[in-house]
């Protein structure tokens, strides 16, 4: 839940526009904190998502016709488990990709960077503190969770038109919009834009278009886009007021689905899905996976499970996570997107 809004002035001195908050209480965040403190994301919780990324990368790899070399990339790799996950399972059960594939990783924390180090060793070829610099050859990227970090902006609709949301003193305050919305809103609706997520699918579309590739990227948020005000922050599992002790606080936003991918769209990609993750996990064999190590590990066959209920029950992430394929338009329906 986010402070009331209090204050409807022309002009504030000193007050900052939500995403510029929200970016420079993100960056504090990760570069001062441990993020898995305070909330568990899926590669933490089963090994299998991981390995079913990674087998997912290998085949479409295969139709991409088997470049060599070609980058396995990261956005927001955390603390390097689904990397590792992946490396594993595509090791032992595509060798001709391990042996082909150069990993890549998007990072801007650095004490991130030295857990993922410490977990990866050799197997990274380089860190990136942002897509644009990573070398223009075919790619595979893969983002679990990375979307929902990237700054929004937030508008709410107010008798005489839409105001921006800023941020002064712990609490909103709302100054006239500079961009157009939807005339026919209702009063009180908030819309949320994210910016830097279009970008995000902008460039990455013009790249599948010139090099040919594809993405597999995981969040958390509605299929279609709406209005609602979507901004959280957790502090030690718990929900707390994302205005308040910046940097200190894990600050997200649901992502906006459609928005992300009529953007990737529009700069040359293919978007399929997205798919509610545990209809997607299912259709890559997760819970195959899952029986099978809660047979090896007798010991936390219970907890194997549970993990894996946890990850596909609609109830649970099943539903609320969803699962966007981008891809360049050579390429066919990339696996777990088939439809029935």
């Amino acid at each position: 839940m986010t402070s009331a809004p209090h204050e409807y002035p022309e002009a504030a001195p000193g007050a900052e526009r939500l995403d510029h908050f929200m970016a420079r209480a993100a960056a504090a965040y990760y570069a001062a904190y441990d993020p898995f403190q305070d909330f568990a994301t899926s590669p933490e919780i089963s090994q299998a998502f991981g390995e079913c990324l990674g087998l997912w990368a290998a085949v479409t790899w295969q139709a991409m016709g088997r470049p060599n070399p070609v980058m396995l990339v990261e956005c927001g790799p955390g603390r390097g488990s689904l990397m590792a996950d992946a490396l594993r399972a595509i090791a032992e059960m595509m060798p001709d990709f391990r042996a082909a594939l150069r990993v890549h990783l998007v990072e801007t924390s650095p004490r991130l960077r030295g857990t993922q180090a410490a977990k990866l060793g050799d197997a990274v070829a380089a860190w990136h503190a942002d897509m644009a610099s990573l070398p223009e050859v075919p790619m595979i990227l893969l983002a679990n969770e990375f979307l929902d970090a990237l700054p929004i902006r937030q508008f709410i609709r107010r008798a005489d038109g839409w105001r921006e949301r800023h941020v002064l003193g712990g609490a909103f305050v709302e100054l006239p919009s500079d961009i157009a919305l939807p005339k026919d809103a209702p009063e009180g609706a908030i819309q949320e834009v994210n910016e830097a997520a279009q970008h995000f699918a902008a460039w990455f579309g013009a790249r599948l278009k010139r090099h040919g590739g594809a993405g597999l990227l995981i969040d958390y948020g509605p299929a279609e886009s709406g209005f609602g005000d979507s901004l959280q922050a957790m502090r030690a599992g718990q929900p707390v007021d994302p205005l308040v002790a910046p940097g200190a606080v894990d600050i997200t936003a649901h992502v906006d689905f459609a928005a992300f991918a009529a953007a990737a769209r529009a700069a040359g990609a293919v978007a399929h899905g997205p798919l509610p993750q545990g209809v997607f996990l299912q259709r890559l064999g997760f819970m195959t996976r899952a029986a099978m190590l809660a047979r090896l590990d007798p010991a936390r066959a219970q907890a194997q499970l549970a993990a894996a209920h946890r990850l596909t029950a609609p109830e649970a992430m099943g539903r609320l996570f969803k699962v966007l394929a981008l891809c360049d338009s050579s390429l066919p329906i990339p696996a777990g997107f088939e439809t029935a």
